[in-house]
């Protein structure tokens, strides 16, 4: 398949109800309102096709920025195309979940992270977190820095107070993660989850609710499924 012809099946499956709730979520034209499951579906069809995965990025349709996350061959990604999709995702669902899902699996995931996280963009400093959020999530206890992880824990700590609002919310999944798949470090996550109180973030018209880290590792432990890995960041 083309860019076009994907980009026209979607425009079928699109909804102005579905385009009403991006909105609110902070989505901006051009999109066309499909449903995550629809997308998925066309997933299965595709599979993998890195090609049109950085064409349908390209293309600025959210719909299909989100579908090339989906479809995209991680392996693949050079670092200059990761940093070219960084710099392109204008809101959450892209900028938190797309890019940081093939960056992640990608050979770059750690090094881009870490630069992320530094950079003056909200968007893209939310994303740095996001993408280490995943590694921790796919990557073995004995493949990752467990001292850096820790460093960062502490940073969070320090520096979470004055964050931009959406780096707060990506911020506050890390804890998670790291209390959620790192079981070294399962007592230190505990700590800070604990130290942050309740992190205030504007989820604009939304029902959307921020996590409570303590609760939200508490559930884990509970469910038994502290240091239970992923097979992939994507889902």
């Amino acid at each position: 398949m083309t860019a076009q012809e994907v980009l026209a099946e979607l425009e079928t499956l699109g909804s102005e109800q579905t385009k009403k709730t991006f909105f609110r979520h902070g989505a901006k034209e051009p999109f066309f309102g499909v449903k995550v499951g629809d997308l998925k579906t066309i997933q299965k069809r595709i599979k993998k096709d890195h090609a049109l995965s950085l064409a349908l990025f390209e293309t600025g349709n959210s719909d299909a920025m989100y579908l090339a996350g989906l479809i995209a061959d991680p392996p693949k990604m050079t670092k200059a195309q990761l940093r070219k999709w960084v710099k392109g995702a204008y809101w959450y669902m892209i900028s938190c979940f797309t890019v940081p899902w093939v960056a992640s699996e990608s050979p770059h995931g750690r090094e881009l992270a870490l630069e992320w996280m530094d950079a003056k963009s909200e968007q893209v400093a939310a994303a740095g977190w996001a993408t280490y959020s995943s590694l921790i999530a796919i990557k073995p206890d004995a493949e990752l820095d467990l001292a850096e992880i820790e460093k960062l824990l502490e940073r969070v700590k320090t520096e979470i107070g004055t964050a931009p609002n959406r780096v707060r919310y990506s911020m506050v999944n890390f804890v998670i993660a790291v209390g959620g798949y790192v079981v070294p470090l399962l007592a230190k996550a505990k700590a800070i989850a604990k130290a942050l109180g309740k992190v205030d973030v504007d989820m604009g018209d939304t029902s959307c609710k921020v996590p409570d880290p303590v609760e939200y590792i508490a559930k884990i432990e509970k469910m038994g499924r502290v240091g239970k890995k992923r097979t992939s960041a994507r889902c």
